[in-house]
């Protein structure tokens, strides 16, 4: 990449309900912990990145967010720049940060997301995702994903009569299109599921910590086929930050560089018109080319891996676009056992969003939390061992076929 970029420090809340919590109060919690981590003192920053989504939406609050949450803190005086992004919001937050060190503007960063989803009023949670997608074109953008489930007919009884997101519809096409192309059963997205849910056993900032067998996710209520309630993520509150420096940034900390992570690679990439079912062109293969290429290693190289399984169909796919897995493969790899720690690439060993949580505007930064404290060998009973090479991939909004965005991250020791 040039310039090398660290991660000097990273801070995290527990992802959950959070309502007598506020925004302010969310983001000094992992940014006063990101910050210990660091060794650095709120006075050495020399910028700010702050990734929220809904908090116009949730709270009226439209602008200046990231000045009011700092400012709370006591972090005034330097550049703060807001980041909308969907749920890519954190990890946008942290890619810009990353390229501020790189070209010289900074050595001391902070990158933070912060997310209040949690509402007495569920009509206006669920409204949040709204804006997520072409609001001038919802009827063709509705038809044109949810025809790519076409050919796979849901059982009777398979669908929700509560509400719910239709994201969730979205994802359930998704996957259909892949159980009709590949011959993926719903019993592997289950197995994806059940893996999460037991690694988040051992993530103390986890949403839900509950294993789950396969045939007990299977046997779940269902959201939409072939959805049950475990596979989806849950609505989720959180915080989480990272203290992103260049070498000259990481001597003022003290040059605690056992424990600095390298950024290797930080791509951004958007999407394009294509088929449904060129996979071969989806945006998180296309950005993963360039975060290899960019990072010198390619996927047979990572050790671990945190992705966006918003649902586990979500994590089926990204592990094949991203290379890890061969196409058409992820649901039988998670089905072996391959994902799981101690497989042969464990993927989402923090719980993923389906059991950690999914703030959506802190998400990204979760994923750069897990990975960081992986690679430094610091995650106790759902630790990856030897891990040398770590990959996250965050996704948001929606357009055409895919994500709008994705941002794919790769790390190491």
């Amino acid at each position: 990449m040039g310039n090398e970029v660290y991660i000097a420090g990273v801070g995290m809340t527990p992802f959950g309900k959070h309502l007598d919590t506020s925004m302010k109060q969310l983001t000094r919690a992992a940014v006063e912990d990101a910050l210990a981590d660091a060794g650095c003192d709120k006075a050495q920053l020399q910028g700010a990145f702050f990734g929220n989504s809904t908090q116009g939406h949730m709270e009226g609050q439209h602008m200046i967010r990231g000045q009011l949450a700092l400012r709370a803190m006591g972090i005034d005086k330097v550049a703060v720049i807001n980041v909308e992004n969907a749920c890519a919001s954190a990890s946008t937050a942290f890619h810009l940060a990353v390229n501020y060190v790189k070209a010289g503007a900074a050595d001391i960063v902070l990158a933070v997301g912060a997310e209040k989803m949690f509402s007495t009023d569920k009509a206006r949670t669920f409204s949040a995702f709204d804006g997520a997608w072409d609001v001038h074109d919802t009827g063709n953008g509705k038809r044109r994903l949810l025809e790519m489930g076409e050919g796979i007919e849901p059982p009777e009884g398979s669908v929700s009569t509560k509400p719910y997101s239709v994201f969730m519809d979205i994802y359930a096409s998704m996957g259909r299109m892949h159980m009709r192309e590949y011959g993926t059963t719903q019993r592997q997205f289950a197995a994806v599921s059940a893996k999460n849910h037991g690694h988040s056993v051992h993530n103390p900032l986890a949403q839900y910590r509950q294993a789950y067998s396969i045939d007990e996710i299977l046997g779940a209520p269902p959201i939409t086929y072939p959805l049950t309630l475990p596979m989806c993520s849950p609505v989720s509150d959180g915080a989480a930050a990272a203290i992103v420096c260049s070498e000259a940034g990481l001597a003022r900390l003290g040059g605690r560089r056992s424990r600095a992570i390298r950024v290797l690679a930080s791509v951004l990439q958007t999407g394009s018109d294509r088929p449904a079912t060129a996979l071969d062109r989806h945006l998180v293969r296309l950005g993963s080319l360039k975060a290899y290429e960019q990072a010198g290693v390619a996927p047979q190289d990572v050790s671990v891996a945190e992705v966006h399984d918003a649902t586990a169909i979500g994590e089926i796919i990204q592990s094949e676009v991203l290379g890890l897995c061969a196409p058409g493969m992820g649901g039988v790899a998670a089905e072996r056992g391959e994902t799981t720690i101690g497989g042969r690439i464990p993927i989402n060993p923090s719980g993923g969003l389906e059991s950690k949580g999914h703030p959506i505007g802190a998400t990204g930064l979760g994923q750069i939390y897990e990975l960081v404290t992986q690679l430094r060998g610091e995650t106790g009973a759902r630790q990856v061992e030897g891990a040398r090479i770590a990959i996250a991939e965050n996704g948001g909004g929606l357009c055409g076929v895919e994500e709008a965005v994705a941002s794919i991250t790769i790390l190491g020791r």
